[in-house]
This record gives C-alpha cells, sequence and structure tokens, in this order.
C-alpha cells in the first residue's frame, strides 16, 4: 500500500460507528436480494463514513471517498488490492475519474473551520502518478459532478450552496457559478442532448443547463410521488433517466425524450448512490439504510429482480462494466471498513415493484 500525504490537515469525523452483520462469502445477502458476495477486502481508516466512487475501466482502478477519514482510496479491481490511501482530503464527498484525461476530480468540503475561510474545492488528481494537480474552488459544499468533453468543463453540485460550479479543466479556474434556486442534488451530462441535467431537491425539480452558454434552458417539475431527488442516472442508449427520491424512497422513470416520468418504484429508505450495469442491462439503487435494490431495464422501463439489505449505510455502489462485479464500500464490519464485492446471481421469479 503507499501512503501519500497531500496537507497537513487532520481528516474530520462525522456520523456515528454503526455495527454491521454480513453474510459470509458465497452466500447470498439476503435470500430476497440476488446478490452473492465475492470478497470482502479491508480497506484503510477508520469506521467512518464513504461517499462517491468513480470507475477508471482503462486502468482497472477504482477511486472511492472515504468521507468520514478525510481520504481517497485507490483500489485495484483486477488484483483486488489497495494501491494507495491518499490522505488529505477532509470531508471528500463526489469523486470522478475521467479516464481519457488521466484526471481524478475529488469533490472536497473541507472542516467547518476551512469552510468559513475558504469554502469547498475540487482537487484535481493525476490518475497515473496520484499526485495532486491542482485545487479549484468550488462553493460551499461540492458534492457530486460531470464531465462535459466537447467543452472541456466540469460542472459541480454545489449542494448547501444551491448553485452549480462550472470549472474549466485545462486551466482549473471556477469560470461560472450558476444559481439554481435549491439545494442542487446530483449532476449528470447527456451527450445526446448535450445538456446537463441537474436536480433541484428542494425543489422537486430536474432542470437543464446548455454547457456552452451556461445558462439553465428548461425546469422540469417532478410529481407529488417524489420528494427531494438527490440521486440521478442516466441510461443514455435507452434513453431514460433515474431519479432517486430520498425522503420517500421513490425511483422515478423519465423518458429523455418526453421528459416525463413514466414509472415509479418502491426502493430502500434513503436512497442515494445509483449504478448502471448496461452490458448486462441492470440498474442498482442504494440506500443509506443499507437496502440495495436491483432493477432489470426493459425496452417499457424497469422490472424488480430483487430488494434486500447489505449493510449498515451502505448507500455507495459502483459497477464494472466488464465483469458485471458490484463494489459497496461498508465503513463497520465487524470493527473494521471493508470494501464489499459482489455478483448478481439468477434467482427464481422476481419480485415486484
Amino acid at each position: 500500500m503507499r501512503i501519500i500525504n497531500t496537507t497537513t490537515h487532520i481528516a474530520g469525523l462525522i456520523g456515528v460507528v454503526l455495527s454491521v452483520t454480513l453474510a459470509p462469502v458465497g452466500v447470498a445477502v439476503p435470500a430476497q436480494l440476488p446478490l452473492v458476495t465475492v470478497a470482502d477486502v479491508p480497506l484503510p481508516g477508520g469506521t467512518n463514513r464513504f461517499d462517491y466512487q468513480s470507475l477508471d475501466g482503462a486502468e482497472h482502478l477504482l477511486f472511492i471517498s472515504h468521507m468520514g477519514a478525510g481520504r481517497v482510496v485507490v483500489f485495484n479491481t483486477t488484483t483486488r488490492s489497495v494501491v494507495a490511501d491518499l490522505r488529505g482530503f477532509p470531508e471528500a464527498t463526489g469523486v470522478t475519474a475521467v479516464p481519457g484525461l488521466h484526471r481524478v476530480f475529488v469533490s472536497v468540503t473541507g472542516h467547518w473551520w476551512d469552510q468559513a475561510f475558504f469554502g469547498g474545492s475540487i482537487v484535481v488528481l493525476n490518475s497515473a502518478t496520484l499526485k495532486t494537480l491542482a485545487r479549484t474552488p468550488a462553493g460551499t459544499f461540492p458534492d457530486g459532478s460531470a464531465y462535459v468533453p466537447a467543452v472541456k468543463r466540469l460542472f459541480v453540485s454545489d449542494e448547501s450552496g444551491r448553485t452549480e460550479t462550472v470549472i474549466d479543466i485545462i486551466t482549473n479556474r471556477r469560470i461560472a457559478t450558476i444559481s439554481l434556486g435549491g439545494e442542487a442534488g446530483m449532476t449528470v451530462y447527456d451527450p445526446v442532448t448535450r445538456r446537463v441535467y441537474v436536480n433541484v431537491q428542494t425543489l422537486d425539480e430536474l432542470l437543464a443547463i446548455d454547457p456552452v452558454t451556461e445558462q439553465i434552458v428548461a425546469r422540469y417539475p417532478l410529481p407529488a410521488a417524489c420528494h427531494h431527488n438527490h440521486g440521478l442516472l442516466l441510461d443514455v442508449p435507452a434513453r431514460l433517466a433515474f431519479i432517486a427520491c430520498d425522503h420517500n424512497a421513490r425511483l422515478l422513470v423519465m423518458s429523455l425524450h418526453t421528459m416525463q416520468v413514466t414509472a415509479v418504484h418502491r426502493v430502500g429508505r434513503d436512497p442515494d448512490v445509483l449504478a448502471l450495469d448496461l452490458q448486462r442491462k441492470r440498474l442498482y439503487v442504494a440506500s443509506e439504510s443499507g437496502i440495495i435494490s436491483v432493477f432489470h431495464i426493459t425496452k417499457d422501463g424497469l422490472r424488480k429482480l430483487g430488494q434486500g439489505y447489505v449493510g449498515d449505510d451502505a448507500h455507495s455502489i459502483a459497477v464494472d462494466p466488464v465483469t458485471g462485479l458490484a463494489y459497496l464500500p461498508i465503513e463497520n464490519f465487524h470493527g473494521k471498513p471493508v470494501l464489499k464485492i459482489v455478483r448478481y446471481q439468477i434467482t427464481g421469479a422476481a419480485g415486484g415493484s
């Protein structure tokens, strides 16, 4: 393991330490959830909160934000080993790897005493050397981000700042701050419409931004079935948007052709991160309550394959599109943090929604 110190800050701690009970390797976790544990790999750092993950498939590297420990853990998915433990990322939230650029963008909210003076920032890493290249101001509480190749800009959700931060990744400078009118949830980019879509979670609204003009071009109110839309993911080939409503445990399916919601599904309490396996047409929804929901993507929308408990606060998930393996960092597994690796296992009749 390689440990790289990027700053002298002491990582802040958040959350409450929770004990978990997970199924042993080779056993479904649990029976109603069609996932089998492949491995539980120990992770560095304390038993505190993880947040987002991002996979660099070209280098077989998974970048994991260990928010509560102030670290970014770099995991090799081929050797199933931690190759670096990057420290000095206080309260890191979002992480976005862009393999074509050999860059990783980490949202760092900082300690509360840092925020009072400096606010949050985006830390830019070289994915080959794992060295810090730049640190760019990014509002109050930067969270998820999306890269737009055509304009070489990174769009960052400033959650509590109620704005979208735009960063030029060539100069690593903030070039725009777009007021959203409410708290920012997740941000995604659609290469077909060439629009950036942002959840405005306190308005129960999805909005579209033109990444060239950096202007809001449309707002789409969500139905009453959704309260506090935070998680957001696109299935670009199927022209579907998946929107997780974390205050009432619902998942919306929206057509990107009509921008209308076509279906609503129940998921685990406090849904957060969504992950997509395009090759196998599967969607995963991870929740703060430790419930994982698995869906099959059909031509008409979604069909639920199963749902069940994996581990306390198992709200972060990433999927390797080549192997189909899913990765879930668990903050406390018998007193230690682990990365739970699971695979989908075909069972009997699929559950309903």
